[in-house]
């Protein structure tokens, strides 16, 4: 098959889950398939370049994703706009789009109506009503784009169970369940770290990831624990806030805010020498850095939220704690997770997600909706 992916930023030069997600499998597939990827230009020489057999296409030069902690309209107007002709004047079998910030679909679906390919449209959130709560009543354009959107695909695929239940409010009643993955050959090749952590934090610092009831956790903790110690790694708009919630509350000792870490192994020794992995958000799509904590052996705690699907990952007294969204739950689910939780049993869990068995079922997934629409009767149920 020859297939595209369409996502502005480039593994490895952004770091998301979307891009690793999009990386991962994409090379994978290369192994049989002809690759290509459309994004930013990264890299210096020719627009088009190939890397571990995956064709990537630059259609503009990188410029910032975010602006003021929220992703750019300017930028993502930009790279639609130049992604119409390329895109356009190929034939891929499948396009792989992933669906925000929603208008590089437009062109991808004028290429598949174009060139007969098929559009597969994978989410990683759903948004709908909290686009009000997020901008207002500006948020109402977003919304209608959003539903909009998601009337373009041949073929839906969510990432995590929360957005296979969120897109049928969306009247999408037929979303594969295709989830991020790991490489767990690649974790256990890294040492843990030096020092040890007894709290870990990995995130951007942003309100919905609430690393400030995590601080507040630390200044409970302390009560009882002198000496307890959390390192918080990442940036954000929120990281003065917390900054100086910390100086606030006297844990100068006690936390350390470290900023991003560019090396991915850094982050994993870490996370391997940490007792607890906390993430607190209560708005992720899936939730990568739980899965690479799992693949650590180390539990996780997170909070029982509506729109956190990393939830679905941690198996409560067994991997980690789902908890109240308080600082007093925080405070319980860290010392249930320290008492239950087994490191064999994180493992485990991470061993379901790795990148090849993710890999295998993208491929069986297009094949099902590429012979669909050669041979419409031929479709089936796809079951991840």
């Amino acid at each position: 098959m020859r297939i595209a992916y369409v996502y502005d930023a480039v593994f490895p030069w952004e770091t998301g889950g979307v891009q690793k997600r999009v990386w991962e499998i994409g090379r994978r597939l290369a192994v049989h398939h002809d690759i290509h990827w459309y994004g930013l230009k990264y890299w210096d020489g020719p627009a088009v370049v190939t890397r571990d057999g995956v064709t990537l296409h630059g259609v503009m030069s990188p410029t910032d994703l975010y602006v003021d902690g929220r992703r750019s309209i300017t930028e993502a107007l930009a790279f639609t706009a130049r992604l119409v002709r390329p895109l356009a004047d190929e034939s891929f079998d499948v396009i792989d789009c992933q669906e925000f910030p929603f208008f590089p679909v437009f062109p991808s679906k004028l290429q598949s109506v174009l060139r007969r390919s098929t559009l597969v449209l994978t989410w990683h959130e759903v948004w709908d009503d909290y686009w009000m709560e997020y901008l207002g009543w500006k948020g109402t354009v977003g919304r209608v784009i959003e539903r909009l959107t998601a009337t373009l695909p041949d073929r839906h695929v969510a990432v995590s169970g929360r957005t296979v239940r969120d897109l049928r409010r969306l009247g999408v009643a037929d979303a594969s369940l295709v989830p991020n993955g790991i490489d767990v050959a690649e974790v256990e090749t890294v040492p843990p770290a030096d020092k040890p952590v007894d709290l870990l934090y990995v995130g951007r610092l942003i309100e919905e990831k609430n690393a400030g009831v995590l601080v507040r956790a630390v200044a409970q903790l302390r009560q009882t624990e002198s000496d307890v110690n959390c390192i918080i790694v990442g940036d954000g708009p929120e990281r003065a806030r917390i900054e100086s919630l910390v100086a606030r509350l006297g844990l100068a000792e006690n936390v350390t805010i470290v900023g991003e870490i560019d090396r991915y192994t850094d982050v994993l020794s870490l996370m391997k020498t940490a007792t607890v992995f906390v993430a607190p958000s209560r708005r992720e799509g899936f939730g990568i850095s739980v899965l690479e904590a799992l693949a650590c052996g180390t539990p996780v705690v997170t909070v029982d939220h509506p729109q956190n699907a990393a939830q679905e990952l941690v198996d409560d007294g067994v991997t980690g704690a789902v908890c109240d969204r308080t600082i007093d739950g925080l405070v319980a689910g860290i010392r249930r997770a320290r008492s239950n939780a087994s490191a064999t049993a994180c493992r485990d869990t991470a061993h379901e997600y790795e990148w090849d068995r993710i890999a295998e079922s993208t491929e069986t997934l297009y094949a099902s909706v590429v012979g669909a629409r050669t041979h419409p009767e031929s479709i089936t149920t796809y079951c991840p």
